[in-house]
This record gives structure tokens, sequence and C-alpha cells, in this order.
């Protein structure tokens, strides 16, 4: 059975099947409790999914009256999916199950960084997707769909952003060479899902993901779901205005700019005085010295989570999301944490605010699990909508 030729189940066998993509390995007494359903019919769908290779016995439990109960799992045919995050230094891949079981992870270093040109990002995507199946091996053989993260906007409409070459540019290969569905998506979105499945925004229906590095940027969570706006342009808070006041008039992406880490080690380096030696390179190195003790470090530090708890402070009166996760190269570093959760009670109403569990793991993982969720929606007959969904050119 092929990604493009899926069946016609019955409504209690979408059922089961979702309950095991959603829960992994459970008993068939578990299935049935769980949802409602008789002996009989559990049976028809237990059945009729296992003559198509979806859900398979996996062994047995013996419960505590020493009962032996036959636990069921997803069968060979259900296949996996496949989330890629594009970096601007190196590319990541990982291969899951379509119940979330990790099968395989890659990456691979992006040729001359960020001079790379769209057709050495689009070899080196191809080159890591292909490494990813060939570490899945014989363990899946049907490949359900790929999502990959980009940085930059995925709009389902021509903003007139910037005169870059369109995403699926980059994808022109694994559309030629796989004959599964290429989802796209901004890397952001996809590091707020990857929260909300595995990280600080775990079982929260609503939240945001908020990444302050080199960039940042919003991720936007409602209702388990990400909002992209009308165009699958939301979350672009690089784009408020900035600066605003009596005397200054905004630039475009002045935000953007000043929020980035480049822009903090820069003021850095105007600033620092030569009694302290040395000013940092990289805010890596920034954090460092403040970890270390040195109090002017510690001052520029405490002085950039001011500037991102006024961020958070717009986001939380926009969106009251109940819960704002920090994340990116520098959001994720629990020294801004104090000082932002300040700012922002300062300046709004009391929000939860954490920092990322995720690392740099998050983007992918939320790329892995846009992709399970729409591999299995096309098993399951059900419209799943992510902003871009590129059909194979095979």
């Amino acid at each position: 059975m092929t990604p493009a030729n899926a069946p016609s189940l019955t409504e209690s066998s979408r059922s089961v099947l979702r309950l095991l993509a959603l829960r992994g390995e459970v008993t068939r007494r578990q299935l049935g409790d769980t949802l409602n359903l008789s002996k009989p019919t559990m049976s028809a769908a237990i059945a009729e999914l296992g003559a198509l290779g979806l859900v398979q016995s996996t062994g047995s439990h013996k419960g505590a009256m020493g009962r032996t109960a036959v636990v069921y799992g997803l069968g060979p045919q259900a296949g996996y999916a496949i989330g890629v995050d594009v970096g601007a230094a190196q590319i990541r891949a990982v291969a899951h199950a379509l119940d979330g079981q990790q099968l395989a992870s890659v990456e691979s270093k992006v040729p001359r960084g960020q001079n790379a040109s769209t057709e050495t990002i689009s070899a080196t995507v191809l080159d890591v997707v292909r490494s990813a199946i060939s570490a899945v091996g014989q363990r899946q053989s049907v490949l359900r769909s790929i999502a990959v993260a980009v940085p930059r906007v995925v709009a389902t409409s021509p903003l007139h952003l910037n005169k870059r070459r369109p995403p699926e540019a980059v994808l022109a290969g694994l559309r030629s060479h796989f004959d599964v569905p290429v989802i796209i998506e901004n890397n952001v979105n996809c590091a707020a899902l990857g929260e909300w499945r595995h990280g600080a925004g775990r079982n929260r229906a609503t939240f945001a993901f908020v990444q302050v590095g080199v960039r940042i940027g919003l991720g936007i969570v409602i209702n388990g779901q990400l909002f992209r706006g009308v165009n699958g342009a939301s979350g672009e808070v690089g784009r408020l205005p900035f600066p605003w006041s009596t005397s200054e008039v905004p630039e475009r992406e002045g935000l953007e700019h000043y929020l980035g880490s480049d822009a903090l080690i820069e003021r850095c380096a105007v600033a620092w005085p030569l009694s302290e030696g040395p000013a940092p390179l990289s805010a890596r190195e920034l954090f460092e010295m403040a970890e270390d003790g040195s109090e002017l470090a510690r001052s520029w530090v405490f002085r950039h989570a001011a500037d991102v708890g006024r961020l958070l402070s717009g986001v939380v009166g926009v969106l009251d999301p109940g819960l704002v996760v920090l994340g990116g190269g520098v959001g994720q570093n629990p020294l801004l944490l104090g000082e932002v959760r300040k700012v922002t009670r300062d300046l709004t109403w009391a929000t939860e605010i954490e920092v990322s569990r995720l690392g740099n793991a998050g983007t992918v993982l939320g790329a892995v699990q846009l992709a399970i969720d729409y591999g299995l929606g096309l098993i399951l007959g059900e419209a799943i909508h992510p902003s871009v969904a590129l059909p194979p050119l095979i």
C-alpha cells in the first residue's frame, strides 16, 4: 500500500488507528475502554486494520489479576515520516514512526553556511533525507510524508516580502526523488509545534513560543493548532514598529535587527571598556562571561533580558496566551529568565514564562510532527491543512 492508495476505513477503524498513533502500544481492553467500542466492533476494527498491515499484535501484557491481554501497535504498513530543519549552518533530519517512535536522526553541515546557494542547500537537504531513509532501513518501508522547516515566511499567497527564490525551490530535489507530499513550514512555527508535543508547552492547548537568537520570531498555538494567519505569515514580530517615539521614525524590521544577537554584540563592542579586557565576540561568549562572574557581562545580559521582556509584554497584551516559551540561541538561556519575568510582570498581567526544554532539537521535532499529522491524515481520510503542501513531481 503506497501513500497515494489510502484505504477507505470504517469510523471505528479510524478511531483505533488514531489512538494507537497518539498513545503507542495499548491492550485491546484499553482500546475498547478508551473508545467505548463493543467487543465485536473492536474485533472487526482490529481485523480490518490488521489485514491492511496498519495494526499488528506486538506481544502480551499480564495484568495484576494474572490475566494476559494482547497488546497492539501500529503495523508495518502504517509507515513513517521525516522532519527536516534547514538551518543556516547545518541541516537536521529525524525519521519517526506515526506513533512518534524515533527511527533515525542525521545531520549535515551546509557548505559555506549562510552564503550557500539554493542549489547547494537543495542538494544537502536531499542527501540528509536519503541518509535518514537509509538509517531507517528495513524497520519501515512506507514513507508517508516529509516536512521541511525553513527560516523564512512560508506564505500561501505572494506577499512580496523579499526577492529571494521561494522556499519550494530548495525542495525541488525532494519532490523529484520521493513519491510523497513535501510540506513546508516556517521554522519558528515548527519549534512551537515541537514544544507543544514534546516540551514546555505539552498539554497546553494555547501558548506562544518566542524565538530570540540571530533573528526573532513568534509561533502561536491556539486550541492545539498552529495559528498561521490569513496568508501563513503570522508571528513576524520583527516587523513591529521600532523604534517608535515622538522623535524617531520606525525602520523596516528595526526590532528584528535590534534584538538580534549580532546587534547585541555590536552594542557591547562599542561600549565595552578597555579595562575589562577584550569584548565578547558572540552571544555565547557573553553569556559564558556572565556565568563566570563578570558583572559587566551580566549587566549586558540583564539589559538584553529587559528588551526581551518588553517584546513578551506586547505578545501577552495581544494574545493573552497563558504561557510563553522562550527559545532560540539566546532566548533559551536561563540567565535571561528572571529579568524577563520581572519586566513582563511590570508591564502587563501575570503570565507563565518558561525556557524551552528542547534546545536546538525543537524545530526538527516540530517538523516531523507536522509530517506525522499529515501522513496520518491521508490514511484516515481527514483533511490536514499545513501552510504549503507540495505534491510529488514523479
